[in-house]
């Protein structure tokens, strides 16, 4: 497969006279891939490519941190707030665009759905989005690379869980057998690895094992995903300040993704103290959906009881909300082709 390139103990590793910079070995047995080498993303300007951009912020000094969204109302709002990456929850998804709670109900169709319509507002600002379990067996899971980077997803997770998973959050979980897990993420390098052209497509491995069979299962299980391909590390639920920082260590270099949910099994970290510990990436999986429940709630508990929505308004009229949107980005693309439909909003 294009890219793809497990060292044997046998290989001659060699580098290509076009590579510049000194590029480490790997270690026999491991997944290798020279062109996705974080050295190759350390120089230069941000791309306007996101999976490209992606990893030149995993590469360079300073934490991600991702929002999660929910719908195009919450990313438009964190694109405003200045986020220069975006998370898309699975748990989001599934609320906004089913009703639904966060039980393997939602498939890939909805997840993409959602994807394409979040990475087309700003294209060049990277969407970390989930994967779920990849929505099947290896076949279903390098569809799901490739639908992802046609809707312009910059990185995908993909977890351990049975197919029939919940939110990492909550309890009763169980996870597939560690051959299984690397067989997803196989999948998913290979196919991120057969686009033709190269891709820079960030894959993700995600283990929900800590809870199930103990942080030390969970450790092996992303070093073997590490070591099959995955570009980070995420582990789901971890507990403590040391748990992270022990965790951070036994996997470098490679980075690792915290994820913290207000209530959930990890404590309310903040990007400051993540970054402090370790962590390369941070999301706040449910920021935007339980900050709109709350406010939803009281606009219509307000309207119920008053009969109108005056107060909920904030002095937000129509325009104004518009423009969060994007209204003045159209308004300029309509004079600038030559239209005249918004001389007057």
């Amino acid at each position: 497969m294009p890219g793809r390139d497990y060292i044997s103990a046998t290989s001659n590793i060699s580098t290509s006279a076009d590579v510049d910079m000194e590029i480490e070995a790997p270690r026999a047995g491991v997944y290798y891939n020279a062109r996705l080498d974080p050295k190759n993303y350390l120089e230069g300007p941000l791309s306007h490519n996101a999976a490209t951009r992606l990893r030149q912020m995993l590469a360079r000094p300073g934490i991600v941190c991702a929002p999660g969204i929910c719908d195009g109302i919450s990313a438009r709002v964190a694109l405003e707030a200045g986020f220069d990456c975006l998370y898309q929850s699975g748990a989001a998804t599934t609320a906004s665009r089913l009703g639904q709670p966060d039980v393997a109900i939602a498939t890939l169709n909805d997840f993409v759905g959602a994807a394409q319509m979040v990475c087309s507002l700003q294209p060049s600002v990277p969407v970390i989005a989930d994967a779920d379990t990849g929505f099947g067996g290896p076949a279903n899971v390098a569809r799901t690379v490739r639908q992802y980077v046609s809707a312009g997803v910059a990185g995908m997770h993909i977890e351990d869980q049975v197919q029939t998973k919940r939110c990492g959050h909550l309890l009763g979980k169980q996870v597939v057998s560690r051959e299984e897990f690397l067989t997803r993420i196989r999948a998913a390098v290979i196919a991120r690895d057969s686009i033709p052209g190269g891709s820079d497509f960030v894959i993700i491995g995600r283990t929900d094992s800590a809870q199930v069979l103990g942080m030390e299962e969970a450790v092996i299980r992303l070093k073997l995903a590490a070591d099959a391909g995955a570009d980070v590390c995420f582990i789901e639920g971890v507990k403590t300040e040391e748990l992270l920082r022990s965790t951070v260590a036994a996997l470098a270099p490679k980075p690792v993704l915290v994820n913290v949910i207000s209530g959930g099994l990890t404590p309310s970290f903040t990007t400051q103290e993540a970054e402090r510990m370790g962590a390369k990436i941070i999301i706040f999986s449910l920021v935007s959906s339980v900050a709109m429940v709350h406010a939803v709630r009281d606009a219509m508990r307000s309207l119920k009881k008053t009969g109108t929505d005056f107060a909920s308004a904030r002095g937000m009229d129509p325009k104004a909300f518009f423009e969060v949107m994007g209204l003045n980005e159209v308004i300029e693309l309509d004079a600038k082709a030559g239209g005249s439909a918004f001389q007057l909003v």
